[in-house]
């Protein structure tokens, strides 16, 4: 998979791609994201309210996009067809960061085992970098929007994006070593009450892993643009991210609650400039 590096070097390639596309007649837009981040992992219970407004961060990021309905190099419209009036291409680099603690019923001030314990003693972190693509489609013409025939627009959008992630995770439990067995909640590991049983010879993996690594993720957008002026627009995005791993949070404990890999919602408010 993916280091850091390369996928940065991933996205400057792909803009560039993009801007020598702008010499065959695409017209360019760029801008800024910005929003609350929903990060739903494997701290915390599954569906709980408060597990889902307690793990919330934030994200920014950097939008390009290809508008086909309009031509660079002569400043007019493109070709009449649907797909250059209903279509955009979008291209992102952004960045997350969730902190990360258990909550729910077995973190309650009632509970006085040292499970319950070392459950409130460990918080972690979530933090990516995203380089991807997501293909909009406007069900209004782009036209008549660049037009100001209305000021709204909504959306819909899919793509796929690679995820560099480098979670962290922390406990004041005993030694403050999340890496001890001692210190973690004991059905992740060591007791076999909950646990999977294991055939002979195999290993149990550890539940805790921070090192960094890259990933795949299918991103799905429902959104709104509102044409502040004839060159810009200010933007309302709604994200679902689910990612290929379960490993993004640095938690994996195979237990029952713990069935879908990590993914988030975001809610991004941003600003979009017409290059072209």
């Amino acid at each position: 998979m993916l280091n850091l590096k390369q996928l940065v070097c991933f996205f400057l390639l792909f803009v560039s791609l993009q801007s020598i596309n702008a010499q065959l007649g695409f017209s360019h837009e760029i801008g800024a994201i910005a929003g609350p981040v929903q990060f739903r992992s494997d701290y915390g219970l599954r569906e709980e309210g408060e597990t889902n407004f307690g793990n919330s961060g934030f994200g920014v990021g950097i939008v390009h996009y290809i508008n086909f309905s309009y031509r660079s190099d002569c400043n007019c419209y493109s070709t009449d067809t649907f797909f250059n009036d209903h279509f955009k291409l979008r291209n992102e680099i952004s960045y997350n960061r969730t902190k990360l603690e258990h909550f729910g019923e077995w973190v309650a001030d009632s509970k006085t085992s040292d499970n319950s314990e070392r459950l409130r003693s460990q918080s972690g972190y979530a933090k990516n970098l995203d380089v991807g693509t997501q293909l909009e489609f406007f069900p209004l013409s782009i036209r008549d929007f660049q037009g100001f025939a209305y000021r709204f627009s909504p959306y819909v959008s899919l793509g796929i994006h690679y995820t560099y992630s480098s979670p962290e995770a922390t406990t004041t439990y005993g030694d403050g070593n999340v890496f001890d067995e001692e210190n973690i909640y004991s059905f992740w590991y060591a007791d076999p009450t909950f646990l999977p049983a294991l055939a002979a010879g195999e290993e149990r993996e550890y539940p805790i892993d921070t090192a960094s690594f890259s990933t795949l993720s299918v991103v799905s957008s429902v959104g709104v643009r509102y044409k502040l002026t004839r060159v810009s627009d200010l933007v309302l995005d709604l994200r679902w991210q689910y990612y290929f791993s379960d490993w993004v949070d640095g938690l994996n404990h195979q237990l029952n609650s713990n069935q879908n890999n990590d993914w988030l919602v975001w809610l991004n408010f941003g600003y979009i400039y017409y290059l072209n």
